[in-house]
């Protein structure tokens, strides 16, 4: 069951049924469901040959020799390279280039790439990297992330193992408080577990350049990194979008491009790459885990008067995009709750545990988990229930968040608290229904040692990004007469990864120009930058986009509507009829179009951002924040330690539902990687060693452990966003994790300060 609070807003005179606000079928959509879609691990070439990564076995170890002797030598190999094979920078990362593309010296996580190779067939190139003999001198890794930040084990990279320390001081520090309350919290490493692995295929041309086909969420970024690693021009290295099986952050840094394109140059050859699933767990950044320490003090009433805390986040062997998820962790770790002084402290630090970067939620999900944590057992301390002592100290607009950021638009917290606190609560069945129990059919329970909790948590992310980055995308809008029928074919480099946007682009040009055919290109470089298919900012920044391309050409398509009908006033263009202002239809745009072309390309940036400052965190770093709440119903097992999540509702604010049913799945599908944090999901390494790199192992939520969910969507735009939207795909994530533990608190009596939470957590066993 859903519910829908609608906006007043509206956006423009133009449209038609199919625009902004409906939920219309998506183009790719009934081919994925007859599984006739191409993802990028579907890509075929005559003549193509397989690639092949050597992994390093160890986390921590000094390389001190490689013989390639026997992997050449089997037959159907076309190429083995190393290090001394890249002819460019030998270095790539998001934020700071500071990992090899191939290993020269040192390895400094277990998986890290060591060799390629290239054959006729994939099994002969796996043969033949296994025939590659590499000598390691095996050193002791570093895996405390505290330790790390405290300059304790080897320095991992010059300058130390401290990526990022972010400092947040707001208010008087030497305030005290009649209720003080603090814990130690720790979050797991989370994978992305996005069904489709690593793939895409590099064809060389005859010139000395490279396509590549490829499922990403950065077309440009990757192009930057691997024209730098190739030592070619831009013009020479030229990326499409290859069909993507979800990426949730794991695609944002590179994994086969280079390696690719490299096999391709040498080679001559196309050449094909594909991680199969232990391959991907090792080829892709993870969630970053957290340990973090938080004090709360409120007065008597259950008002907080401080927030203290210190984060320590595990970036793993290389940096990625560890400096934003610790800005956010920071920025955003007391929560969305109103504080006169806050002292917070983030690292992010190099380990030789495998590298941590870009996952749903993005530094927000762990600060959560602690906040949320503290506010229940805040709560307890005061004698206040839960829901009031958050509503008590709920941010609204007009809230200023300890950056000294103004929240200058809805902040709807309170309700959101209301709204799910008023729902009805799940029926208790009397009747033994083992498909109903913790444990399900396996038959582990008749209800003895079954017990029932509810928790509720509330989450803050902010929406695009952050501290001055120059945020931005370009669309490119044509429209002309195809087949008799007006038509417009949109262009951008923005990756489609299955959360809709293609959908979106359409919705925005039949409501802006009137018309239903829509065609979206395929994306890639030869257009402007996209950015990146994260921080929740797609909608908004490509749909800026999209909607300002589209602005521009109805521009000229009205002045020459006007000059053809010789009318006076406004013209809309409504299903492709074209109407007066007084809502007369005048002609069909197909007879009045003729041969025109409208074509624009615009260039579209949000309001700008600051970096905060380096000594007290203060500055307008962020573009919009985004809101959501969550209230778990949970039965647990306490003898076997098992759990069941009856019920997870939720009720967010998306600023405008540009695609009903689309936010519905956003939130249902963030809310399923948040209990699967909850409960279930972590890679869990021994001495930087992943023990569990496979779908057996690392367990992830099916549609058997997902809830009903009842989910209330509200409609709070905000006027600096086109339409008034909102981010929607991260923030259901945060919220939906503390608020399962809490449950499970509340069921079972324990504290349980880390997740996922296990049974032996429930059982002390």
């Amino acid at each position: 069951m859903t519910s829908t609070e609608t906006s007043k807003q509206t956006t423009t005179a133009t449209g038609t049924a199919n625009g902004v606000g409906a939920s219309p079928r998506r183009p790719d959509g009934t081919v994925k469901v007859r599984g006739e879609f191409a993802y990028s691990s579907d890509l075929w070439h005559e003549d193509m040959l397989w690639g092949a990564t050597l992994r390093s076995p160890h986390p921590y170890a000094r390389i001190t020799g490689i013989d390639l002797t026997g992997a050449l030598a089997v037959q159907g190999v076309y190429a083995v390279l190393t290090h001394e094979d890249v002819p460019g920078l030998n270095k790539y990362g998001l934020e700071h280039s500071d990992q090899p593309v191939l290993a020269v010296d040192v390895v400094r996580y277990e998986g890290e790439p060591v060799a390629l190779v290239a054959a006729d067939h994939p099994e002969t190139a796996r043969r033949a990297m296994k025939r590659i003999k590499v000598s390691y001198e095996v050193l002791e890794p570093v895996t405390d992330s505290e330790k790390a930040a405290a300059g304790e084990g080897a320095e991992l990279h010059p300058g130390g193992n401290v990526v990022r320390h972010a400092k947040i001081r707001h208010g008087d520090q030497s305030v005290t408080a009649d209720v003080v309350v603090s814990g130690v919290y720790e979050v797991g490493m989370q994978d992305q577990a996005f069904l489709g692995p690593e793939s895409g295929m590099a064809i060389p041309d005859t010139e000395g350049g490279v396509d590549l086909y490829v499922a990403t969420q950065w077309l440009h970024v990757d192009q930057q990194q691997i024209v730098a690693a190739l030592g070619l021009p831009k013009d020479k290295v030229r990326l499409t979008l290859g069909g993507v099986g979800g990426a949730f952050g794991g695609r944002e840094d590179l994994s086969i491009q280079v390696h690719a394109c490299l096999l391709a140059l040498h080679t001559g050859k196309p050449v094909k790459m594909v991680y199969n699933r232990e391959e991907s767990f090792y080829g892709h950044v993870h969630r970053h885990p957290a340990k973090m320490y938080y004090e709360h003090g409120a007065d008597k009433d259950g008002r907080l008067v401080y927030v203290k805390a210190k984060l320590y986040l595990d970036g793993g062997a290389y940096a990625s995009s560890t400096g934003a998820v610790v800005a956010n962790a920071a920025t955003l770790g007391v929560g969305p709750y109103n504080v006169d002084s806050a002292s917070v402290d983030c690292w992010g630090v190099y380990t030789n545990n495998p590298p941590c970067g870009a996952m749903r939620g993005f530094g927000a999900v762990q600060a959560a988990f602690a906040y949320e944590s503290q506010m229940d057992k805040l709560a307890e301390a005061c004698g206040i229930d839960p829901v009031d002592i958050r509503i008590r100290n709920a941010m609204a607009e007009g809230s200023v968040m300890p950056t000294g950021q103004v929240v200058d638009s809805a902040a709807p917290v309170a309700e959101l608290l209301e709204r799910l606190r008023a729902k009805p609560l799940p029926v208790q069945d009397r009747d033994l229904d083992l498909r109903r129990m913790p444990g399900g059919v396996s038959n582990t329970t008749h209800g003895e040692g079954v017990v029932r909790g509810v928790g509720y948590a509330v989450g803050i992310k902010n929406i695009c990004f952050s501290e001055g980055f120059d945020d931005y995308s370009t669309a490119r809008v044509r429209l002309q007469l195809v087949g008799g029928e007006p038509a417009a074919t949109v262009h951008t480099a923005a990756c489609e990864v299955g959360q809709g946007l293609v959908t979106i682009m359409q919705q925005i040009v039949r409501t802006e120009l009137g018309i239903e055919q829509v065609t979206i290109l395929p994306m890639d470089t030869t257009i402007g930058n996209g950015g990146s298919t994260s921080a929740s900012r797609q909608s908004y920044v490509t749909g800026g986009a999209v909607q300002a391309a589209c602005v521009a050409v109805r521009s000229g398509l009205h002045k020459q509507l006007a000059g053809k009908l010789a009318a006076d006033g406004k013209l809309n263009v409504v299903g492709n009829k074209v109407v007066s202002a007084d809502g007369r239809v005048l002609a069909d745009l197909a007879d009045v179009l003729g041969d025109e072309v409208f074509d624009e390309t615009v260039e579209w940036r949000h309001r700008p951002t600051v970096p905060i400052d380096p000594e007290t965190g203060q500055g307008d770093a962020h573009v919009q924040y985004g809101f959501a709440a969550h209230r778990a119903v949970v039965d647990v097992d306490t003898e076997l330690g098992l759990i069941k999540v009856v019920a997870l509702d939720c009720a967010q604010d998306v600023g405008k539902a540009l695609n009903p049913q689309a936010v519905l799945g956003q939130i249902q599908g963030g809310s399923a990687q948040g209990l699967g944090l909850a409960v279930m999901e972590e890679i869990q390494t021994v001495d930087g060693k992943i023990r569990n790199p496979s779908f057996t192992d690392y367990l992830i939520p099916t549609v058997l452990d997902m809830p009903p969910m009842d989910i209330d969507v509200l409609e709070r735009p905000d006027p600096n966003a086109p339409y008034g939207l909102r981010g929607v795909g991260e923030p259901p994530t945060i919220s939906s994790t503390p608020a399962i533990v809490a449950a499970i608190r509340a069921a079972t009596g324990l504290a349980l300060t880390r997740v996922p939470v296990r049974p032996e957590h429930l059982t002390g066993t």
